[in-house]
């Protein structure tokens, strides 16, 4: 039986990345035996971000209190990021985008079969290069570079398409209890909360074959001050 895994994510959440990374590490350890299908769906965690976004330090001086703790944070997860392969390079962000947007083109690659690709562009644009994917000729490149048609995408924020869909897929989220991200459903049945090990998901996956359900936790970026991001 194919297993589908919901993940319920933010592209500014620099734990979705590292659980991206540990999910498909999982996957991989399945050596093809099963099929497994991840959909990725939208969680904001700064609904009330402006359109334009922040000066980053502003934002993260007054989420966590001081630039001091800011930085101690980021020096976490480059620690952490340096374990999965990844780097994060937060030095060269300068501004704390409103993913909105992003969220919509993300929903729009599902539908041409580009999703994977398009979600990982979007979080190496931002962790890696520091670019502001809340620009929207800058968005536009980095979707495009991962095979989403710009023409298409570009129409898509020039209208209210896909609009709809991500603030109720949002509030569905909440309304079901999800207070940080990234959250990962597993069959519909198993939920994994938190950036969990390899292990974790290999053990959600059989016991998905099995129909059990089973609910833990790990590292989220979470509203307000929950979470580390």
């Amino acid at each position: 039986m194919a297993i589908t895994v919901d993940v319920v994510s933010d592209v500014v959440c620099p734990w979705c990345l590292v659980g991206k990374r540990r999910l498909e590490k999982a996957i991989a350890a399945l050596a093809g035996k099963q099929e497994v299908r991840v959909r990725w769906h939208p969680y904001q965690l700064n609904p009330q971000m402006p359109k334009d976004g922040m000066d980053r330090r502003a934002y993260r001086t007054a989420k966590f209190g001081s630039w001091e703790r800011s930085l101690a944070l980021d020096a976490q997860i480059k620690t952490v990021g340096e374990s999965e392969g990844l780097v994060f390079a937060p030095e060269k962000c300068q501004r704390t985008p409103n993913t909105l947007d992003a969220h919509r083109l993300i929903w729009l690659a599902e539908k041409e079969g580009v999703q994977d690709a398009v979600v990982e562009a979007l979080f190496r644009a931002y962790f890696t290069d520091g670019i502001d994917i809340g620009d929207t000729p800058t968005l536009l490149d980095v979707v495009a570079g991962a095979g989403l048609n710009r023409e298409r995408a570009e129409a898509v924020l020039n209208s209210d398409e896909g609009l709809a869909t991500i603030r109720e897929e949002d509030e569905q989220a909440r309304t079901v209890g999800v207070q940080g991200v990234p959250f990962f459903i597993i069959n519909d049945a198993i939920v994994l909360s938190g950036a969990r090990e390899p292990s974790a998901f290999l053990e959600a996956f059989e016991q998905a074959s099995e129909e059990s359900v089973a609910s833990t936790e790990g590292n989220t970026c979470g509203i307000g001050a929950k979470g580390a991001c």
